[in-house]
């Protein structure tokens, strides 16, 4: 098995997950129109979509660790492809709705399957490289998605966005099919799932700093995915199809972090990375605040930033997740992703409520301070941990 394919292979599982939640973002209006349907119903197709992503992750890390990888992975992209296809010929709201739904209970077996894969493949340094890889490919799902998304509905409709995502989901499905082997190891025995089973990785240090970040930070990445757009709209008065560019800079940023943030790790301790990367994330949003009303240039500068130091942080998460728990390693991926999922869905609905308060200011001002508050958690669980004691997995 060539295990440098194999990341590359269940990455494009995973990428799509987040890919597959925005791709349609940019048009949500013309798709309220073709539907005969309200914004509001529409926009139930996004937070159906990522709401079933999110409690699927409860089902499939436990299953994975019972019943393996492969067939886990195999199942979900073949419902998603099916799922797609009946995207594409939903002529009515609560069709695509349904569609969507089953659509996210598919694809949400490639983030579990993906990470425990590769972490049953990899160890130490190795381990923390490829989890770069991954990530750098992942990460550009949400970013992408608008872009590919805004070009194929100026030029067709919106319908075609899902034939596309169908099209390239049988294309996934069949390489996987082809080319990914069983890669849990027979001396662990996986056990039916149990509630305790979530509680302990909450409990875990490492896990619960992992986790509660994942949350704050995919909280604050759909800020961008979802309140840029009328920024831009607002404020540069751009088309869907520039709106979708303008996100380009930001995957840009992932892509490279997610890399570097791969490579750092041979060099920084996981835990301090994962510190200064939550306080650079705090400045790059205070960044942003201050200057996106300037210039379009010093948006970019500012949602640039951002992309960059979640990029550089998101390798070490997995990296430090995935060797804190080797017995119930896909469950404690499944709780992570379960609470980056509910970030993205809590987003849109607690983001609108704050600009309806205080407009742009309260609504990134308040996630400056909440990174600030979390790092500053961090370094005290974290490094003052390691000062008082060995870096064990204690509970905590």
């Amino acid at each position: 098995m060539n295990r440098k394919f194999v990341v590359y292979l269940v990455a494009f599982a995973a990428f799509l997950g987040p890919f597959t939640q925005t791709i349609y973002t940019p048009v949500l209006p013309e798709v309220a129109s073709q539907l005969h349907s309200t914004s509001f119903v529409v926009n139930l197709t996004i937070s159906v979509f990522t709401l079933f992503l999110a409690m699927m992750q409860v089902i499939y890390g436990p299953l994975t660790d019972l019943k393996g990888r492969r067939k886990v992975m195999l199942f979900g992209i073949t419902l998603y492809v099916m799922a797609s296809v009946g995207c594409f010929f939903s002529d009515t709201i609560a069709l695509l709705l349904v569609f969507r739904a089953l659509q996210a209970i598919g694809i949400a077996a490639g983030s579990v399957v993906a990470v425990t894969v590769i972490s049953d493949l990899f160890e130490g340094r190795e381990r923390g490289q490829a989890m770069g890889t991954f990530q750098m490919l992942v990460s550009l799902g949400p970013v992408l998605g608008p872009v590919i998304g805004g070009f194929l509905s100026g030029l067709f409709n919106f319908h075609s966005v899902f034939l596309a995502l169908a099209a390239t989901g049988m294309l996934v499905l069949v390489f996987n099919y082809l080319y990914l082997k069983e890669t849990k190891p027979d001396n662990i025995e996986g056990a039916r799932f149990q509630l305790r089973d979530f509680a302990g990785i909450l409990q875990n240090r490492i896990g619960s700093s992992i986790i509660y970040l994942g949350f704050i930070q995919y909280y604050a990445f759909y800020y961008f995915l979802v309140f840029l757009p009328n920024i831009l709209t607002e404020r540069y008065g751009l088309s869907a199809e520039q709106k979708g560019l303008v996100f380009l800079p930001m995957s840009l940023g992932i892509v490279v972090g997610s890399y570097l943030g791969g490579k750092i790790q041979t060099r920084i301790e996981g835990e301090k990375l994962l510190v200064l990367t939550t306080y650079l994330n705090a400045i790059s949003i205070l960044f942003f605040l201050i200057f996106y009303a300037i210039s379009l240039q010093w948006l970019l500068v500012g949602i640039i930033l951002f992309g960059l130091f979640l990029g550089l942080s998101l390798p070490v998460q997995t990296t430090l997740l995935t060797g804190a728990f080797t017995k119930n390693r896909a469950t404690a991926v499944g709780a992570y992703n379960l609470f980056r999922y509910m970030g993205m869905a809590l987003s849109p609905i607690v983001g609108s409520l704050f600009y309806r308060i205080g407009g742009y200011y309260l609504l990134y001002g308040f996630i400056v301070v909440a990174f600030l508050a979390y790092a500053f958690l961090l370094s005290r669980r974290l490094l003052g941990a390691q000062v008082t004691s060995s870096p064990s997995l204690e509970k905590g």
